[in-house]
């Protein structure tokens, strides 16, 4: 008899979003266990740019999106009207991703599902929550619908009042096995040790029509810093790696059987002893001759990137560094979790630039909006990263429930953080100040797009 499932990535809604390689790997995980045990799973994506139908729909609207070779780009904006929390924020907002009326027929084309999943990323973004929860009812009103993903964890009394039948926080494969299994689902025939990643199938990427060009990896879970601002200890409270050997064989699995060379690596700790971890994974690629171009769209650690991991990088074909620097600030730097100093920061980009990269391969991610913070202390930040030999790229601070930061966010900001998670949204700065403004945050973007001009001249 067959169990079918629908498991559904939702929309963004945000003043503005970019796709750099956005997709739901925690999900995508949780799909393969699924066929695991048994079930039959249909994967609804509202952020997948490249489904027939919405190709269709930009063809026939003339609506042309800068799409990158490597899967990245821009995503379809539909504007709405703003939320009451944000009414004054003087942005446009909207939802990204495919038309309603684009998921409402993916909705009906799909085998009826015994339950929906449907997780959630930013915390702010859980209007597209709402919203898929909503056209679920709509068409059935009697699935059961099962919410997970960082807003459960992270905002659970937000969370408990979207309209979703269970909330599962934390890393779902057990609860959800066992939380379908209640509802009358397959007895539980293939259970994951999260303590042993290995244990894991390889994310359901198969699922994704059209088949994407590029495959997230996450070779660990966690991190061990505990970063001020950080919620990986949250989400994922122990630091757990895979085996060399079980990331290696998933690489060659993807790139031998769906010729797929971009590979996107998602996590928190890449770098974190890679003697033994990193250094190994890419050695056998090179190897294997797999061919692969590598990106890390999330931090790297700079204290960890000796020469030879430098060298190694560049050898294998790493297109995309972001460093985690944050400040340049001594006495912050401490305060906030102490990964990096700026002796440390200064002698990973001297590697990497010995090694071949150029100054505009290294991006360096400087947090901007902390509680306290100054403009003067980010523009000293921006100074020192391009003085080191890198180019800056200034990231807003978004304010996380949980963190040890989190009441000096609630101390600092003008905004109400408490009442929606709206007011976390890092496009409306939540923690500026008089000493950093809106109008500090422009001007100091502007002074890097001024500096990487010249530079480019």
């Amino acid at each position: 008899m067959r169990r079918d499932l629908l498991l559904i990535n939702p929309w963004i809604y945000d003043f503005a979003a970019y796709d750099l390689w956005i997709k739901p790997l925690g999900l995508l995980y949780l799909a393969s266990l699924l066929r695991e045990n048994g079930y039959q799973v249909t994967y609804l994506d509202c952020l997948n740019m490249s489904d027939p139908l919405m190709q269709d729909y930009m063809a026939r609207h003339n609506i042309h999106l800068r799409r990158k070779p490597d899967g990245s780009g821009q995503f379809f904006k539909t504007f709405l009207e703003k939320p009451d929390p944000v009414q004054d924020i003087p942005r446009r907002y909207g939802r990204y991703g495919i038309p309603i009326d684009i998921f409402n027929q993916r909705l009906r084309q799909a085998p009826r599902p015994e339950a929906v999943l449907i997780t959630s990323m930013m915390t702010y973004w859980y209007p597209g929550v709402v919203k898929a929860i909503e056209l679920v009812r709509d068409y059935d009103p009697h699935i059961p619908i099962l919410l997970g993903g960082n807003l459960v964890t992270l905002c659970p009394k937000t969370a408990n009042s979207l309209g979703a039948d269970f909330c599962l926080p934390g890393e779902g494969e057990l609860s959800l096995l066992q939380t379908l299994h209640e509802l009358g689902g397959l007895p539980i025939r293939s259970r994951p040790d999260l303590d042993n990643l290995d244990s894991l199938p390889y994310p359901a990427f198969d699922l994704l029509q059209p088949r994407p060009n590029y495959i997230l990896l996450q070779t660990s879970r966690g991190c061990p810093f505990r970063c001020v601002y950080c919620a990986s200890g949250i989400l994922s409270p122990k630091f757990r790696r895979r085996s060399v050997a079980n990331v290696v064989q998933e690489i060659e699995f993807w790139r031998r059987k769906y010729d797929i060379g971009h590979f996107v690596f998602s996590d928190d700790a890449l770098c974190v002893g890679a003697e033994d971890h990193l250094i190994p994974i890419l050695r056998a690629t090179q190897d294997k001759g797999l061919g692969a171009r590598f990106y890390t769209p999330n931090a790297i650690h700079a204290r960890e990137i000796s020469e030879e991991l430098a060298h190694l990088l560049y050898q294998t074909g790493f297109q995309t560094l972001r460093l985690g620097f944050e400040t340049s600030d001594p006495a912050r730097q401490k305060l906030t979790g102490g990964k990096v100093t700026n002796e440390q920061f200064q002698q990973a980009v001297k590697n990497l630039r010995q090694a071949g990269f150029s100054p505009n391969q290294i991006g360096v991610y400087i947090l901007v909006g902390l509680p306290g913070q100054t403009a003067q202390e980010v523009k000293d930040s921006i100074d020192f990263v391009f003085k080191a030999g890198a180019y800056p790229i200034l990231t807003e601070f978004s304010p996380i429930p949980g963190t040890p930061l989190w009441p000096k966010c609630l101390e600092h900001s003008p905004f109400d953080l408490s009442k929606d998670p709206l007011m976390h949204n890092n496009s409306i700065l939540p923690c500026q100040s008089p000493q950093l403004s809106w109008e500090d945050y422009l001007e100091l973007k502007l002074i890097i797009r001024t500096r990487l001009s010249r530079q480019i001249r």
